[in-house]
């Protein structure tokens, strides 16, 4: 490499990207691309929500995070070239050349295909989707006098999240909790209702017994309604439909929230390499693509055998994929033998 440092793009700057970063140091010219300027500590979402928390808490810029040797792009990636190995940016002209790539986007908002749901859903995944319902809130409250009648205020402040998996039931009690408080400060008659609407049998599918029994009963005391076995079929600005054991019904929302899963990155999904039946990129115990050795690949994206389908999706998961990723950078790069780990 004519005594030029190794060329390491990180693309995506959550978990998985952000310390991979911070675990190569120096010793390479490491660039992290990311759409943001900012990382986000996901998991306390919810409390930035509520006001517990502040932005600077929990979406700090990365350059407060980041080495200065870390060369920090904020940009969106359009294409990635595996043959010539570059990448190309939405605001550059020119390609960016890799010598070793990490693949860290994770996934994006799965709306599965439901009617008017991209276009009338919140997601729950940024700060500016909590801003938005949090504005969302405020503003149905602020529309509803304190005189007026029960059932018209519970209509009026009818929400509903979509999924009931970790992040659903997280949300549904805490906009909950949020609606109550308000209605007692507001004076207003009745109470608000939340619903939570999952596909499944049960809520947090896939998690334990004992973990369900302590979600159930965290919903109970925020008096969430519980949808299972139920499917969305249309969202529109003001109405939500659901479906549940062949009869249709249609409420009046305030707000509909969508925390019903994932799908690949669209980036990942034009990316010609070794793929399961869901499009998800294959990668060895290493985390290196098989047909790919430069090429790492790690979170919400990948399928690696050896973790745990309950570990899918986890941020701590991310983090300790980061760790052996970084490790076996260095070792790719020093000529050493490249590590495994179980999760």
């Amino acid at each position: 490499m004519d005594n030029k440092k190794p060329r390491v793009v990180i693309v995506g700057g959550g978990f998985g990207g952000l310390f991979t970063a911070l675990d190569l140091g120096s010793a390479y010219e490491v660039t992290l691309i990311s759409d943001a300027n900012h990382f986000l500590f996901t998991p306390m979402l919810y409390e930035y929500l509520s006001g517990e928390v502040e932005e600077w808490h929990i979406a700090p810029a990365y350059k407060e995070l980041l080495d200065e040797s870390v060369n920090l792009i904020c940009d969106e990636v359009t294409d990635i070239d595996v043959a010539a190995q570059t990448i190309r940016l939405k605001e550059q002209s020119e390609p960016l050349e890799y010598d070793v790539l990490v693949l860290a986007v994770g996934g994006v908002t799965n709306f599965a295909g439901v009617a008017g749901a991209a276009e009338h859903a919140i997601p729950f995944r940024k700060i500016a989707h909590a801003d938005r319902l949090r504005q969302v809130m405020v503003d149905a409250l602020d529309r509803v006098p304190p005189d007026l009648p029960p059932q018209d205020t519970q209509r009026a402040l009818t929400f509903a999240v979509v999924g009931a998996g970790a992040s659903g039931v997280e949300l549904s009690t805490k906009m909950a909790d949020l609606l109550r408080d308000a209605f007692k400060r507001r004076a207003l008659r009745g109470e608000p209702r939340v619903l939570v609407i999952e596909m499944g049998d049960r809520v947090v599918p896939g998690m334990g017994g004992d973990i369900r029994e302590f979600v159930e009963e965290a919903l109970r005391e925020s008096r969430v309604e519980v949808h299972t076995l139920t499917r969305v079929v249309s969202v529109t600005e003001k109405t939500l439909v659901f479906e549940h054991d062949g009869a249709r019904t249609e409420i009046d929302t305030a707000a509909v929230v969508w925390a019903g899963g994932v799908r690949m990155n669209p980036l990942i999904e034009n990316l010609t390499v070794e793929k399961t039946s869901r499009g998800l990129i294959l990668v060895n115990p290493t985390l290196q693509l098989p047909s790919h050795k430069s090429i790492f690949a790690l979170g919400d994206i990948t399928f690696f055998k050896d973790a745990a389908p309950t570990l899918a999706g986890t941020a701590q998961l991310a983090l300790q994929q980061a760790g052996l990723v970084a490790r076996n950078i260095k070792a790719l790069l020093a000529g050493d033998e490249l590590q495994t780990k179980h999760f």
